[in-house]
């Protein structure tokens, strides 16, 4: 090309390179030279590699260098964009509830095993669970529970707010401090409370312009009217609405009358509501024999305000009595109460000269008659000499914090307060508390385990009025507890005989509580686990809880799963509890007592240790569409009565139906999560934790309405009313308020709605058509 431009041949270059050992040494020799070069041979052609200039070839190289450390950097960035976007995607899903989560799937605590092999997961190390679970059985001491247990041997009274109570509280505090918990504190409250006055209440018999006296005990029924009453002794069994009704049917009038029950079935605060509602202006109870051996000459102690916290700040905190209005609960009984022995009522039976009983009414008091004849012109009176004061008590706490989420907690608590020595009623409980902070305080300082989540351990006053303390607590901190406290373990009266158990729980807990029954030895026999003893329809005996039970108001009011367990004797009541004889001597007549709490104590523990243990929650959010279908079965029967109203249950039924859509979206998006992703697995039990409180219905005033809860509540707008109202439209129609079932219904329907909606997730998944 050269010479056809008018240039000369250009010139090309030959290099030899030839390999010179000289010793131990080497170089490359390179003869660089024209065509003709002298000295060398023409026309032999050169080995091709032998034919590029070395200067050229190490620029190439590096270039080539350069290219290819930049193609690998972008390379590596795309990959890592592309990861990140996609990973954020797949975040989203999960986050809005849609059920669509792809990332890869974990193990869930619905495996059958406990055992299931764990994935090593980034952040704090945790102890698997068999290991942490075989820690607190090794740890768990019962000579640590029976000295804890002795501290009420020395006293006759722990009555909330007094000397007694602030020593032990004081004890309770320096108990936490020691055990190194994370942070003890003290919790004041200035309630009003009814005690008896400056001389015993009285019952008498009067006869003819004669007064005998019939008893004048030392016990008295907290928030009783005071002041004297009488009327005509009237006997109705347990007083169940049922036995009200019985009366009733006999043309029998209660208005003005006194009424005598025996203690059993429902509260003392149901019973006087009831007498209440029939128009009797007193009410007696009693302890029957045949309920509660060896108590003739016995009396209980008790309250008669249907509701629990104080009742002159009803839905307030009672942190200043200043700041709220002078309002009173609407559960005060406004008539006189007053407990007495099964000696002093056998003593009035043998005045009344009227029907006796019906045959299932019949205890273990002779001679039992339900009235006085027509001409009969004896009567009771009741002098009830109580009077209101103000005190301040302690609620005692310790906490252990979370390492994952220290700002969610399980609650486990005990009453801490007794009218006598209260060895059953709160000795129990306490020293269980006491303990369980002993060995998991012990088990994260010097056994390195990690909790997830907090546990506040929490040693409540004024439980004997009715769980003033723990009401207080919820309705001082109501904004951020049903946020942050995810199950309340309840303590309280966990050992009352051996032969049987007793369960009340949110079916939430169900499942965990199961899988912790088969992993406690049952402590009365040699071989077999708790579940054995119970078996496996144990959920059909599960008790409803009362207003007598701390874990109510979590449960009812503030939307907080709970567990309350204890042993018992189901054909026989533990006789001494609120008297003055439940002491530690009689207490310590129950065969294998300290091995009947140290069971108790490890059911309490396992339930604590494995929610703060797993990543996911262990709360079985599905049960509740089990429960909201056995609700629907026992509707359907009465779908013709309502339809012939100009109303339906469709809309109900479509509702649950939305649940279980919702709960099912929920396990998928649980199943398919990422639980390396903090920020999912939170989002992901946050919605699990709502759960429940989302059965609270919106649509009523918590100061109002209390206990807003659908399935465990007290009210119009609970399920179980809906049901008492439509068998009431089945068998009398004229009865029931048309305008008053259409908004049960509507109650009900929108709140299942509204808990479907928030268990979906984000606002833009839900869908409001049924």
């Amino acid at each position: 090309l050269s010479t056809q431009f008018g240039g000369e041949p250009m010139l090309y270059t030959r290099f030899s390179v030839a390999r010179q050992m000289d010793g131990e040494n080497s170089h490359v020799e390179m003869k660089l030279s024209a065509d003709d070069e002298e000295g060398e041979e023409t026309g032999r052609p050169e080995p091709l590699h032998a034919s590029t200039s070395p200067a050229w070839r190490s620029g190439k190289n590096f270039c080539f260098l350069i290219i290819g450390a930049f193609l690998l950097l972008l390379i590596g960035f795309l990959i890592g964009y592309l990861s990140y976007r996609g990973r954020m995607q797949k975040v989203s899903r999960c986050l809005d509830g849609s059920g669509k989560c792809e990332i890869t799937p974990t193990a869930s605590y619905m495996a059958d095993s406990d055992d299931t092999e764990e994935e090593e997961v980034p952040g704090p190390p945790v102890l698997y669970w068999p290991e942490l679970r075989a820690l607190l059985s090794d740890k768990l001491s019962t000579r640590h529970l029976e000295t804890s247990l002795r501290q009420r041997a020395n006293e006759d009274s722990f009555e909330a707010g007094q000397t007694e109570d602030e020593s032990i509280a004081s004890y309770i505090h320096d108990q936490f401090t020691s055990f190194h918990l994370d942070k003890v504190w003290n919790d004041e409250h200035y309630i009003k409370l009814q005690v008896k006055g400056s001389s015993n209440n009285k019952v008498s018999i009067l006869e003819d312009g004669r007064e005998e006296e019939l008893e004048s005990p030392s016990a008295y029924v907290a928030y009783s009217k005071s002041g004297s009453v009488e009327g005509k002794p009237l006997y109705v069994n347990y007083g169940l609405k049922a036995d009200f009704q019985k009366i009733e049917k006999l043309d029998v009038s209660l208005n003005e009358s006194i009424v005598i029950f025996r203690a059993g079935k429902i509260t003392l605060a149901e019973k006087v509501a009831n007498a209440k509602e029939a128009g009797a202006v007193g009410a007696l109870m009693y302890l029957d024999p045949y309920d509660y051996k060896n108590t003739d000459t016995l009396v209980p102690f008790g309250h008669a305000h249907l509701g629990t916290g104080d009742p002159f700040t009803p839905g307030f905190p009672s942190f200043n009595h200043t700041q709220f209005p002078p309002v009173e609960s609407s559960g005060l009984p406004r008539i006189a109460v007053q407990t007495i022995s099964s000696q002093a009522v056998g003593k009035l039976f043998g005045k009344m000269d009227g029907e006796e009983c019906l045959s299932e009414w019949k205890g273990g008091v002779m001679g039992c008659k339900v009235m006085v004849s027509s001409t009969s012109k004896l009567t009771v009176n009741l002098s009830v000499n109580n009077v209101m004061v103000d005190r301040k008590i302690l609620n005692i706490f310790g906490a252990i914090k979370g390492f994952e989420e220290p700002d969610r907690y399980v609650v486990i608590g005990a009453q801490r307060d007794s009218w006598g020595p209260g060895a059953a009623k709160a000795g129990v409980g306490t020293a269980i508390l006491l303990e369980l902070a002993r060995v998991i305080s012990d088990i994260v300082k010097t056994d390195g385990y990690k909790p997830r989540r907090s546990i506040i351990f929490a040693s409540w006053s004024a439980g004997e009025y009715g769980a003033v303390g723990a009401t207080e607590w919820l309705e001082g901190y109501s904004a951020t507890l049903h946020a942050k406290a995810f199950t309340y373990i309840n303590l309280d009266a966990a050992v009352l005989g051996f032969k049987h158990m007793k369960i009340s729980a949110s079916p939430l807990l169900y499942t965990l509580l199961e899988r912790t029954m088969k992993a406690v030895k049952d402590p009365t026999k040699d071989s077999g686990s708790l579940y054995d003893r119970v078996g496996p329809d144990w959920v059909k005996t599960v008790v409803p809880l009362g207003l007598d039970n701390a874990a109510f108001p979590f449960l009812a009011s503030s939307g907080i799963p709970v567990v309350s367990f204890g042993f018992c004797n189901k054909d026989e009541e533990y006789p001494f509890l609120g008297t003055t004889q439940d002491t530690v001597e009689n207490l310590k007549m129950t065969d294998k007592l300290s091995a009947l709490m140290r069971a108790a104590a490890e059911v309490a523990g396992q339930i604590a240790l494995r929610l703060t243990h797993d990543h996911e929650l262990f709360l079985d959010f599905e049960r509740y569409s089990e429960e909201l279908l056995e609700f629907q079965e026992k509707f359907l029967p009465y779908y013709q009565d309502v339809k012939e109203l100009g109303l339906t249950l469709n809309w109900l039924f479509f509702a649950r139906g939305d649940f279980q859509r919702a709960t099912d979206a929920l396990r998928r998006d649980i199943a398919n999560s990422d639980r390396e992703n903090k920020v999912v697995r939170r989002a992901l039990n946050d919605r699990i934790m709502k759960v429940e409180y989302d059965f609270l219905s919106p649509y009523l005033s918590p100061k109002d309405a209390p206990f807003r809860h659908i399935f465990f509540g007290k009210g119009s707008h609970t399920l179980q009313n809906l049901l008492e109202n439509l068998q009431l439209l089945r068998n009398s129609k004229d009865s029931v308020d048309a305008n008053m079932l259409k908004e049960q219904l509507a109650l009900v329907t929108w709140t299942i709605k509204g808990a479907a909606n928030a268990l979906v997730g984000d606002i833009w998944d839900t869908d409001n058509e049924f």
